[in-house]
């Protein structure tokens, strides 16, 4: 092993180290875990080494873990928590809802208010269903879209993420749903046009999010996605964006900011103000199907796909919270982050990228333009791993894949402390982090 190897391990030995000493309580609560739940955790994307923190509470942009500590909050429940921690508008309408009841078996006041609030936001949306997450949202929409047109396939690209039995990175997952899958890779131009045009007659759907939030957060190119929706319409093949995650990247969403009119959407995260949440729509011939009073209707079951929690909390954050204003004033602080990260990478001539796209961007150390997620595969994933745990000791709550999600109530004291507190990190590591050639 050559030193810089020597010097890398030695230094996440010392900082996991400190990592323990400072989170006894979570160190502990974690090994406790593991007697009810596998390796003490429940949800896949939460577990870094050497142990997660436990988090006990939170107030705006910050959190309060287990032992005590409180840190400005950077991974906003992976884009769901945009409202932050407290918003009262939101609490107000959740507590109306407990104080009157809640399972009642019916429509409630709430469901067709968000429905239409939805559909007047989003230029591609004419009509939609809620369930109850991103992934349900995208197994529905792959179901729907086979049995629309009567094919079989599904083009998805290499890397991408559209929920936890849909997850294609490293070759994908032995859990995913067993629909019958082909590969193309991310802003490939030609390569993806000629895939579609190859297998048209056998391609019921091509999904993909426009900025892909797991697998890097990476934006399509504009021309990609173009070529996408013409290829796609002139074979009657559906284009579904999964917009799970870029949908807060503009106030009609991200094809609506793109000028792209997809067949079908799918929403999740944080459309539900903190509580679950999924839905998908489109083209109202298409989800007119779903119409109970129709010959032939598609049924859609789902006890909690109206739950009265997130039908309340969803309505009033989407239409009294998430105003134009507040969604441009967060989006234009992430673009401040993330060109402020990138300008410190560069002065201190350190191999790192900052990728993404208004609030939501992820960390790469690597020495090249991110394109597709195959860039980012032979990144030494023990940077990131440094880096998550000194800037969590730096009170700083971060993911350990390197992605930052911004939420409404961040200011710019928070991005510029953030921002210092980086610059520390790569000063503190200058002589180890991997150098621009």
């Amino acid at each position: 092993m050559d030193r810089q190897n020597l010097e890398l391990d030695a230094a996440i030995t010392d900082v996991r180290g400190r990592f323990l000493k400072d989170n006894p309580k979570s160190a502990a609560r974690h090994e406790d875990a593991k007697r009810a739940l596998p390796g003490g955790n429940t949800r896949a994307v939460l577990w870094y080494e050497p142990f997660p923190l436990t988090l006990t509470g939170g107030k705006d942009c910050r959190v309060t873990d287990l032992d005590g500590h409180t840190y400005v909050d950077f991974v906003s429940e992976y884009t769901a928590g945009l409202y932050g921690h407290s918003n009262a508008r939101i609490a107000a309408a959740i507590k109306a809802v407990a104080d009157s009841g809640w399972v009642l078996g019916g429509p409630n006041p709430y469901e067709a208010r968000l429905g239409q609030a939805v559909v007047d936001r989003y230029p591609a949306i004419e009509r939609v269903r809620f369930c109850n997450s991103g992934t349900e949202a995208n197994l529905m929409a792959l179901s729907t879209a086979r049995a629309v047109t009567g094919r079989a396939k599904i083009l998805a690209f290499d890397g991408g993420y559209h929920g936890g039995i849909l997850t294609f990175a490293h070759g994908g997952s032995p859990l995913n749903a067993p629909y019958p899958f082909i590969f193309a890779q991310y802003n490939d131009m030609a390569g993806t046009a000629a895939l579609i045009r190859d297998q048209a007659k056998d391609l019921a759907a091509v999904i993909l999010e426009p900025m892909m939030g797991g697998g890097g957060c990476i934006a399509a190119k504009p021309e990609f996605l173009a070529m996408l929706r013409k290829e796609t319409e002139q074979a009657g093949i559906l284009l579904i964006f999964d917009e799970v995650m870029a949908s807060r990247l503009s106030y009609r969403g991200y094809h609506g900011m793109a000028g792209i009119k997809p067949d079908m959407v799918t929403l999740g995260k944080y459309i539900g103000g903190g509580c679950s949440f999924g839905a998908f729509g489109g083209r109202a011939d298409i989800l007119d199907r779903f119409d109970p009073a129709s010959p032939n209707a598609f049924g859609h079951g789902g006890t909690f796909n109206n739950n009265i929690f997130s039908m309340a909390a969803g309505f009033t954050g989407f239409t009294e919270v998430l105003t134009e204003a507040a969604l441009d004033r967060m989006n234009g602080l992430g673009d401040e982050l993330r060109d402020g990260m990138n300008a410190l990478l560069a002065e201190r001539k350190v191999a790192g990228v900052v990728t993404g796209v208004g609030s939501i961007m992820n960390l790469h150390f690597v020495d090249h333009e991110v394109r597709s997620p195959h860039d980012v595969e032979e990144s030494d994933p023990r940077w990131l791993h440094l880096w998550q745990l000194e800037m969590m000791l730096k009170r700083q709550y971060v993911t350990p894949r390197g992605m930052i999600a911004l939420s409404l109530p961040i200011s710019r004291t928070e991005i510029v402390a953030f921002l210092d507190l980086f610059a520390d990190f790569l000063d503190g590591y200058r002589s180890i982090l991997p150098k621009r050639t």
